[in-house]
């Protein structure tokens, strides 16, 4: 029901975010197309840009070194448009989410592929999750970092 209800939401029309994988070149479109303050955090080899969109939805954009977004991470009261934010890997997503077995559909979604990880969770009004190219992350950055 869980995976319903959140590839539903990811069909939805809701701001757009730079997507994973992609260039970094997006995030100030982004942030004047979804309305949202941005904050810029520089860290070891990578880059976080914070959107926060008037809807409350947060998302991190983590952005290496060379410009690529490699990792991405959201919260807030609805999900953010998933194909937008996972871009070519949302085809991988979709059919991994419809695949899993999860009793009643409330247990959190983990995909772990190789070198593509998704994890999402929460309920409605109170939705987290990231995602990230683990093959694409800086070396020194641990997915740990990725919230």
């Amino acid at each position: 029901m869980f995976v319903f209800a959140v590839l539903a939401a990811a069909a939805c029309s809701l701001p757009a975010f730079a997507v994973l994988g992609e260039d970094v070149s997006s995030v100030q479109a982004d942030r004047v197309h979804s309305n949202a303050s941005m904050r810029v955090t520089t860290a070891q080899n990578y880059t976080i840009h914070e959107l926060r969109s008037a809807t409350g939805v947060v998302v991190r954009e983590y952005a290496s070194a060379s410009g690529k977004i490699f990792a991405v991470s959201w919260q807030g009261p609805t999900l953010p448009d998933m194909k937008q934010l996972l871009g070519s890997y949302f085809e991988e997503f979709q059919k991994a989410a419809q695949s899993q077995n999860r009793p009643g559909g409330h247990s959190p979604l983990i995909i772990q592929h190789p070198g593509f990880v998704v994890e999402l969770g929460g309920h409605m009004r109170s939705f987290v999750g990231r995602a990230y190219l683990s093959d694409q992350m800086p070396s020194e950055v641990s997915n740990q970092e990725i919230r």
